[in-house]
């Protein structure tokens, strides 16, 4: 975040105060106002008629914020020039034009914040806010200032009122504005009810590490340079310079030492009875300085190569760059947490794909049962009506034959009794010779003779018939014999149809199981990287949790064992926040197991399938 961007945040606020109606308009003469008052605190020449010829065609009234910034930027942030004015200056003007339209805390609340606090919060949030408008800070950025504020107290962070905030519906859609956070910390619920005194130097504290970008300050020991006596001096370190003041006030400054590069600090032995004794070098000069103890010595150490470090790097703020950081990691966060969301998603559809499969699957298994059901009683009433229609031709054969042998019969008592005819007939001619003198018995035997022809030609004839209607069945027989095996051939054929189709059935359920392998290898592929993604989540806790260090100005604590130690974030302090930590990740695992418990009894179900 440049100067720029850090003067339009306060001076937003500004605009908006003389925005009495909330159109997102301000009139001419207050921007008249307003811009004098801004080049006045930003040390640049106010040009009063180039407001009035760069609104010059804008005859539509009031001017938005959109129609000030061309104005702004071009005559009066293109002009500032860094060092030439004092940064806390923009602020109060901005803050008193915004205070007097927006913060106005009830008269009747013991734990009403000073004037001064208020500012020193406005100007804290300004400096954590998001880079867009209107301007918000996100629960996480509030959470990191109240423990910074609650460790300058020495007090642990009431997380359960600061939960119970930011699950307001408009805090959790929008964010912290700057008036509900200053009216949250009215109420006096975070800082539980300490005094304003300890309040103030806490606020004071934390608004001199951040926005002062104060890295370090306290009494220490200088060796003079001329009379090489040593005088005590209030030392306040800023990532650029080292600047001694006479007393902790800091109205008098003695000096100051440019950090750069070139500058380097080393540890001396102790001597001329000064104890915890360090230089720090430049190009053209050695400073001694003393401690009072190794402790202080070693922070002191510490805080100054981190801020040669940040010049080196071509950083110009501390908590610049952790706030940078922080946002990155909120991003990634963010990140993770959509990966996550979009893998869980994929898992779900997976899991619907496969219980769709397992329902086709069943639903082909009971298909199939059906066709082979169908099939079996299809098979057996065709083989009930063949062996009905084999019992009735065999019962009809049986009577054919009966018939013909009866036939048969008869016609052997015919040839008998013609056989015994034609022998009657012989003896009859052989009466004729002998009885021709009988001529009425003559005829009389003519006659009979003549009846057995005409016997014989009615036995015959019904022969004939007997013998046709016994063709007429056999042809008949023949015809139902054809028919019954071109329906055998019809049947065989209806039944290589149906293998055919079990066949294909079998088929499209071996391409469901293949399919369904692959699903279980998508799902076995989903699960690792949930636990790549669960471990990530770890690994960057444990990295936030070493960049929670504090920067403790002056105060006493155990020596840390890095050299950075006293500029790192600190840890998490709350055994409640620890609670909670510890409660999430049994959760957390508990989930993955469950997870892959699911899994595990899917994949059994499906290779239980037949």
């Amino acid at each position: 975040m440049d100067l720029r961007s850090e003067l339009l945040k306060s001076i937003w606020y500004g605009f908006t105060a003389l925005d009495l109606e909330k159109s997102g308009k301000v009139s001419k003469s207050q921007l008249k106002v307003l811009s004098h008052n801004l080049c006045t605190v930003l040390s640049i020449p106010h040009d009063p008629v180039a407001l009035e010829e760069h609104f010059r065609d804008d005859d539509d009234g009031p001017v938005s914020s959109q129609g000030y910034m061309p104005y702004l930027n071009k005559y009066i942030l293109d002009k500032v020039e860094e060092g030439c004015f004092v940064k806390e200056q923009v602020d109060e003007l901005c803050w008193t034009l915004t205070a007097k339209k927006n913060y106005k805390p009830a008269k009747d609340n013991k734990n009403v914040l000073p004037g001064k606090d208020a500012f020193h919060l406005w100007s804290l949030f300004n400096f954590l806010s998001e880079d867009k408008y209107p301007l918000v800070m996100v629960p996480d950025e509030v959470e990191y200032l109240l423990k910074k504020i609650c460790m300058a107290m020495s007090v642990e962070l009431n997380c359960v009122e600061l939960e119970d905030f930011i699950s307001q519906d408009a805090v959790r859609q929008n964010g912290f504005t700057v008036w509900s956070f200053l009216e949250m910390m009215n109420t006096g619920k975070i800082t539980r009810g300490m005094g304003q005194e300890i309040t103030s130097m806490a606020i004071e504290e934390v608004y001199r590490e951040i926005v002062a970008e104060v890295l370090k300050e306290g009494y220490l020991w200088k060796k003079s340079q001329l009379r090489r006596n040593w005088k005590e001096r209030w030392f306040t370190l800023r990532p650029i310079t080292l600047d001694y003041y006479t007393s902790e006030d800091r109205k008098e400054r003695q000096g100051s030492i440019a950090l750069d590069g070139n500058c380097c600090v080393e540890v001396l032995s102790d001597r001329d009875g000064k104890r915890c004794m360090f230089c720090l070098k430049t190009l053209s000069k050695t400073y001694e300085m003393s401690a009072s103890d190794t402790k202080q010595r070693q922070e002191w150490t510490a805080a100054i190569q981190t801020a040669i470090r940040l010049h080196t790097e071509g950083k110009t703020s501390l908590h610049k760059d952790l706030k940078l950081k922080r946002r990155e990691q909120r991003e990634q966060r963010e990140k993770r947490q959509l990966a996550k969301e979009e893998e869980q998603q994929r898992f779900q559809a997976l899991q619907e794909e496969k219980e769709r499969k397992l329902a086709e699957l069943e639903l082909l298994k009971e298909a199939q049962r059906q066709a082979q059901a169908l099939l079996e009683q299809d098979e057996m009433r065709r083989r009930q009506h063949h062996e009905e229609m084999q019992q009735a031709l065999e019962v009809q054969l049986r009577e054919a034959k009966e018939s013909r042998a009866t036939m048969q019969a008869e016609m052997v008592l015919k040839e008998e009794e013609a056989e015994r005819q034609r022998k009657r007939i012989k003896e009859l001619e052989e009466m004729q010779t002998s009885l021709e003198e009988a001529l009425q018995q003559e005829i009389k035997a003519r006659q009979d003779e003549e009846v057995f022809r005409y016997a014989q030609t009615g036995l015959l004839s019904e022969e004939e018939d007997k013998m046709k209607a016994l063709m007429v069945l056999q042809e008949e027989q023949e015809e139902y014999i054809l028919k019954t095996q071109r329906e055998k051939q019809e049947l065989r054929q209806e039944m290589e149809n149906k293998s055919r189709a079990l066949e294909e059935a079998q088929r499209q359920l071996e391409e469901v199981r293949a399919n369904r392998y692959r699903v279980d290898q998508d799902v076995v592929a989903a699960q690792r990287k949930l636990r790549q993604a669960s471990t990530n989540v770890k690994h960057w806790n444990v990295q936030m949790n070493r960049l929670m260090r504090p920067i403790g100005p002056g105060e006493k604590r155990p020596s840390g064992g890095g050299s950075f130690s006293s500029f790192q974030i600190p840890s998490q302090r709350d055994p409640g926040l620890r609670l909670r930590q510890r409660s999430e990740e049994p959760d957390e695992e508990s989930k993955e197991n469950r997870k892959e418990r699911r899994l595990s009894q899917a994949s059994n179900g499906d290779m239980d399938i037949p």
